[in-house]
């Protein structure tokens, strides 16, 4: 039988650049601390990863809305690690298999590039990029046009169907948001070098990342300042989702429109589309027999995030 855990977890690629206050840094690595102990106690046999991309492995070349990788690097940006993720292969495509049946059209790659949305809840949470077997999920959160809650939650469920099957301790996690707007180029508005960018900028030069690392951290130190034209957080928004999520209310969240979610929580604020469908495989994988509870709520400009942590138990 299938048991499974839950953690939705916000990523930022600005700690150690543009930190709150020491306390505030303390509190939240606790709780994340607090997160990778209850892991390592499941200590599971395969994590499902939601996670999205921010133009590092994902461009418009071809943007798919949903991706399955049956192996995948680390570009390591940030501080994240570059590296290799191990993807049990034959997993992931009996996976994507899956998932195509279930009328949801996936993308497949046989040579994903990750960035801090994935790497970083791993190696925050599991200590490293390799502690177990991975298989990586995205969902574009950042590239118009983008799919809706409804569609996010039908892909978890689809993925949470097939983790039901395999008879193992799953892992599922949910990595983005929450209420956030980072100054990610727009292809409506993009000059044409950074359209260009935005269409085929994969495995840029060391300067040209660490020139586009310092543009963020810019504007993270400007938005904490208050001087910024950035989209402000919106921790209203925040904990009525997570209260939705918490309280397994599909209806409101399939809800939910994407105009709506840009407007009261900046256009980033889609990757929370990784909370619902790892919420959605969690629901799938235990029948429906699992308790939800938000764990932690932060606004932190200085990380342009609404900081916050999920988590689910099968009963």
């Amino acid at each position: 039988m299938t048991q499974a855990l839950l953690t939705c977890l916000s990523h930022t690629p600005l700690k150690g650049y543009v930190d709150p206050l020491p306390e505030v840094v303390e509190e939240a690595g606790r709780v994340v601390a607090e997160l990778g102990a209850e892991i390592e106690a499941f200590d599971p046999e395969l994590i499902f990863l939601f996670a999205p991309d921010h133009y590092n492995g994902f461009f418009l070349d071809t943007m798919p809305q949903l991706c399955i990788g049956t192996a995948a690097e680390s570009v390591g940006d940030y501080m994240t690690s570059a590296g290799t993720l191990p993807v049990p292969r034959e997993i992931a495509e009996a996976c994507a298999a899956h998932v195509v049946d279930r009328d949801i059209d996936l993308a497949v790659s046989y040579r994903m590039q990750v960035d801090h949305g994935f790497a970083q809840p791993l190696e925050e949470l599991t200590g490293r990029l390799d502690r177990y077997p991975v298989i990586p999920l995205f969902i574009n959160s950042v590239a118009p046009p983008v799919i809706s809650f409804r569609r996010a939650r039908q892909f978890g469920e689809a993925v949470g169907e097939f983790a039901r099957r395999l008879d193992k301790r799953v892992l599922f996690i949910g990595s983005g948001g929450l209420s956030h707007n980072p100054p990610v180029p727009q292809m409506a508005t993009a000059t044409p070098e950074v359209a260009e960018r935005l269409i085929a900028g994969r495995n840029p030069s060391a300067e040209a990342r660490a020139a586009r690392q310092q543009r963020t951290i810019d504007a993270a130190t400007g938005f904490a300042g208050g001087a910024s034209h950035l989209h402000p957080l919106n921790p209203r928004w925040d904990e009525d989702f997570m209260a939705n999520l918490a309280s397994q209310d599909w209806a409101a969240l399939d809800g939910y429109g994407n105009e709506a979610i840009t407007e009261a929580a900046g256009a980033s604020a889609h990757e929370v589309k990784t909370w619902v469908a790892a919420n959605a495989a969690m629901n799938a994988a235990t029948g429906g027999h699992y308790v939800a509870c938000a764990r932690y709520y932060r606004a932190i400009p200085e990380w342009i995030a609404g900081f916050a942590a999920l988590t689910g138990v099968s009963v």
